[in-house]
């Protein structure tokens, strides 16, 4: 039996060619044919991080699975653009997806708590949460009411804190300037007297090279260097406050995702919690490199000064209690992960050396 669709955009050809293999496959004594299902990234998977994390995703499974299930990556933007891929996912125009948590939280606000929660809990206390406390029932909980089957399949460490023009170091040097942030922190930085622009991630480089905007945010150092805004001769701020870590997805429509085999669901979730466990050993390494890559072009690495950073925190406090006020879910899951992140706080203090 063999697991196969007919996706948008692929042809006649490659589906008679997949099922010639598959039949070939099926007459082979004591071979099991495979599953081979297509998948969409929104990563690219050359890129450090988040894209390695698509590759190694895929070869856990087959291996795990002794090549009964494959992955077929797909390119991002490819058969849906990235941020409608949940919408591909549930009218079938993509049979699975591996993406970021912050997409689908247009859809289900509560997703957002995975995915760039300013001053949120950093990558080893969200994995906590999902995985011991109460944040996989949420994170289940908000997809299955889409009718999505939704994994969490990676956990992405700091953003840097983003690019600018010129020093920040006060409220008043923030005033006039042209930002990009996200949907989340974006409503902060505009709290804290600055401008948001909207652009996409694609677009942000040409801008602030074109000096249309005046800095923002893109990704972690690991990416930014291999999108080479270290060219830019820009300063780069740390720490990234606006998404101190970020949850990666693996989407399958419900019903198809129940057709699967069991077997092969729970080989698909032993892998994610490989790759979990792999993109949390990784990103330490991978981000300190870069670092040392960026300083080598002449990059200035600034830290971001307390008074900004405390602006910015008590500004997150207070857009995340607005959310809450209007979101009763959104209050009840951000209430369960402070309560979880508290709960831990004693150890980790006491546990980390001075």
């Amino acid at each position: 039996m063999t697991f196969c669709r007919k996706l948008l955009g692929v042809g006649t050809f490659a589906v008679a060619a997949l099922a010639a293999t598959s039949i070939a496959i099926a007459q082979s004594p004591g071979v099991m044919p495979p599953y081979i299902l297509y998948m969409q990234t929104a990563f690219n998977p050359q890129l450090p991080g988040a894209g390695e994390a698509v590759r190694t995703f895929t070869k856990t499974l087959k291996h795990i699975s002794a090549g009964a299930l494959a992955l077929k990556i797909i390119e991002p933007g490819k058969l849906a653009p990235t941020r409608d891929m949940l919408d591909a996912i549930v009218s079938g125009d993509l049979e699975a997806a591996f993406t970021w948590s912050g997409y689908a939280a247009q859809k289900a606000p509560v997703l957002a708590l995975f995915a760039s929660e300013p001053f949120g809990p950093g990558p080893e206390e969200m994995t906590s949460w999902i995985l011991e406390g109460g944040g996989g029932k949420i994170h289940h909980d908000a997809y299955d009411r889409l009718g999505v089957a939704g994994i969490p399949c990676g956990v992405q460490g700091s953003k840097g804190g983003g690019w600018f023009r010129g020093d920040l170091n006060t409220l008043e040097d923030l005033k006039g300037m042209r930002l990009r942030y996200g949907r989340i922190s974006g409503p902060v930085i505009e709290k804290s007297g600055a401008t948001l622009v909207p652009l996409q991630a694609g677009e942000f480089f040409y801008h602030l090279q074109q000096g249309k905007v005046d800095g923002g945010e893109m990704s972690t150092p690991a990416m930014d260097a291999a999108l080479g805004f270290d060219k830019l001769g820009l300063p780069y701020y740390m720490p990234g406050w606006q998404q101190p870590s970020a949850v990666l997805d693996f989407l399958m429509r419900k019903d198809k995702w129940l057709e699967l085999p069991a077997s092969l669901r729970a080989q698909i979730e032993t892998a994610c919690h490989a790759n979990i466990a792999r993109t949390l050993s990784r990103a330490p390494h991978i981000q300190a490199l870069a670092l040392e890559k960026l300083k080598a072009s002449g990059v200035v690495i600034k830290q971001w000064s307390p008074v900004l950073l405390e602006a910015f925190r008590a500004n997150t406090a207070i857009m995340l209690q607005e959310r809450a006020n209007r979101d009763p879910e959104f209050a009840a899951a951000w209430a369960n992960q402070k309560a979880f992140v508290t709960q831990g706080m004693t150890w980790r203090t006491m546990s980390r050396l001075p």
